[in-house]
């Protein structure tokens, strides 16, 4: 499953007025990162950045002048999160944003469907809160002292963390399900599958005589109606 963790910053808060003037994203491939990102500042044509967002983000208007316009970057933008599911934190924001840019050029707009809330996912699973991306970090121990102002690179590298937490950790997708054959790929790379052929024959047993004997004998004193006699239909036999 390949998911791209992305966030943005603007000039404010109207999507329908202000322009996006930072993207940045990173790929993961079965919940891990892969080292892809993406990465852009974007000029807003012309939009002045309010005082509150500036003030959030640090970015000026001096720092954009030479950067792309999102039509530039859009294509690459596209290219890199085809096929993916969007994860953001408060997407409905960055959602809004994106989708506003795109609709701008005559591109069609990103499905709902394919996006992922993390702000949503931590109410439901912490609704006393808080819930900001900095709360979240505190609550499961992830290092965000970088972060001294909001950068849409930085938050997507912490909000990767963050969302692993917050869907159940490291071994999330954890299963026991045989892999079909054939190569993984992870980005751009291929990694190659072992696929190891069953035993000729089972392996001897480890029991001694003496250890069967006392299981035997634990088994006897549980009784025919004990849990292990219903499950493993395993009649009490006694030992002499």
């Amino acid at each position: 499953m390949r998911e791209i963790i992305f966030d943005t910053e603007t000039t404010g808060l109207d999507a329908r007025l202000d322009r996006v003037i930072e993207i940045g994203g990173v790929e993961l491939v079965n919940r891990f990162p892969t080292g892809r990102t993406f990465h852009h500042y974007i000029n807003p044509q012309g939009r002045e950045i309010h005082a509150e967002a500036e003030s959030v983000h640090g970015i000026s208007m001096a720092q954009l002048v030479d950067k792309p316009i999102f039509d530039a970057i859009a294509e690459e933008f596209l290219a890199f999160i085809d096929g993916a599911r969007l994860v953001a934190h408060n997407a409905s924001f960055d959602m809004g944003f994106i989708n506003t840019e795109l609709e701008r050029l005559g591109y069609p707009a990103i499905a709902v469907d394919r996006v992922v809330d993390t702000l949503a996912i931590a109410k439901r699973k912490h609704p006393m809160g808080p819930n900001s991306l900095d709360a979240l970090c505190r609550r499961y121990g992830i290092d965000n002292s970088r972060r001294t102002k909001h950068g849409a690179l930085l938050d997507s590298e912490i909000l990767a963390e963050v969302y692993i937490e917050l869907i159940g950790g490291k071994q999330a997708a954890l299963s026991l399900e045989v892999a079909e054959e054939g190569p993984i790929v992870l980005g751009e790379e291929t990694v190659g599958v072992v696929v190891l052929p069953p035993r000729p024959r089972p392996l001897a047993s480890r029991l001694s005589e003496a250890e069967r004997a006392a299981h035997a004998e634990l088994v006897r004193k549980l009784g025919e109606n004990s849990v292990w006699a219903r499950l493993t239909d395993t009649p009490a036999v006694a030992v002499n």
